[in-house]
């Protein structure tokens, strides 16, 4: 069985139904709306995020969720959609998962607009009935998703992330969100208990790993889930890039710096910073850091008692570090 069926196995019942909630969580009376929407939902990927929610609250309340749990799902979902629909428009980015992007086929406005659309929706879902709790989460995380895209973008100007920077960078952009998604599953069976924050704390650690995961794949020797180099084409600064330029003499770091402002297109350029990073232990640095991420995210769950949700988690946390794509 692939992993990923394996990880969504205890929870599959309560995906289905979540699908059938989330699908009714988006309609609209504007026709445009729901032909978009619709669009969205079929092209969904793996769907992890409702996955760790079902499996956080299912693992801390008997193998059991509520209407809560569901609500919680459908509210992250909503907001992250939102998040991509607009990240699009930023990047001027054509295509999402490999289909057309909501901007590429009915452009920057519409898709502006979608995603304010589906933003408010997450929120209005929580506030009708109640969840102040649960909308806190997702609201800090939203808050914070937007300060790290920004400090990224002010530090990326100058090149001069210390790898201190940058793990603020990632635990905002990527982390936060896979923390949410773990706070939200045991919000809602477990509320105000400390369990909320245990598990923050868990899918945190886990979206540090996964972070870290995807720089290395810029490196990769195997043609996996995107061409090699594309981040330093984008003169984005990550863990095996800092580390190489914190371990290299004046010289060097100058070629590389000048390499990646002004030569980024050059293709035979970026396999020559590629193997540079190589060459300075880059790769082995970032593998070790990802895997202390792995290793504190699976400590935190071993005060748990063993069951098939555990084991899930676990296994999720495994594939964050080994998946290919």
């Amino acid at each position: 069985m692939k992993i990923v069926a394996q990880i969504k196995e205890p929870v599959a019942a309560e995906m289905d139904l979540f699908e059938t909630k989330f699908r009714e969580s988006m309609t609209s009376r504007v026709a445009l709306l729901n032909r978009i929407t619709h669009y969205i939902v079929n092209r969904k990927g793996k769907q992890m995020r409702p996955m760790f929610v079902f499996l956080t609250a299912k693992l801390l309340n008997e193998g059991s969720v509520n209407e809560r749990t569901y609500r919680g799902a459908s509210v992250i979902e909503l907001i992250h959609t939102a998040t991509l629909v607009h990240d699009d428009v930023v990047d001027e980015s054509n295509k999402r998962r490999g289909f057309f992007s909501i901007n590429a086929l009915w452009k920057n406005k519409i898709a502006v607009l979608v995603g304010d659309y589906l933003l408010s929706k997450g929120l209005l879902l929580s506030i009708d009935h109640g969840d102040f709790d649960l909308l806190r989460i997702i609201s800090v995380a939203v808050r914070e998703m937007s300060e790290g895209e920004l400090l990224q973008i002010e530090k990326a100007r100058r090149l001069d992330i210390t790898e201190e920077v940058y793990y603020d960078i990632i635990r905002q952009k990527t982390a936060t969100l896979i923390a949410a998604c773990c706070a939200l599953g045991a919000c809602s069976v477990k509320p105000d208990t400390p369990a909320v924050e245990t598990f923050r704390k868990f899918g945190e650690r886990c979206g540090m790993a996964f972070q870290i995961k995807d720089d290395l794949f810029d490196y990769g020797n195997e043609r996996i889930g995107k061409p090699t180099g594309i981040d330093i084409k984008e003169q984005k600064m990550t863990l095996p890039l800092i580390y190489a330029l914190n371990n290299c003499s004046a010289k060097e770091k100058k070629w590389v710096i000048n390499s990646i402002k002004n030569h980024n297109k050059d293709k035979k350029r970026v396999k020559e910073v590629i193997a540079f990073v190589k060459e300075k232990g880059g790769l082995e640095y970032a593998v070790q850091k990802m895997l202390t991420y792995r290793d504190s995210a699976l400590e935190l769950l071993k005060d748990y008692p063993d069951s098939q949700y555990r084991s899930a988690l676990e296994l999720m946390v495994n594939y964050v570090v080994e998946r290919k794509n």
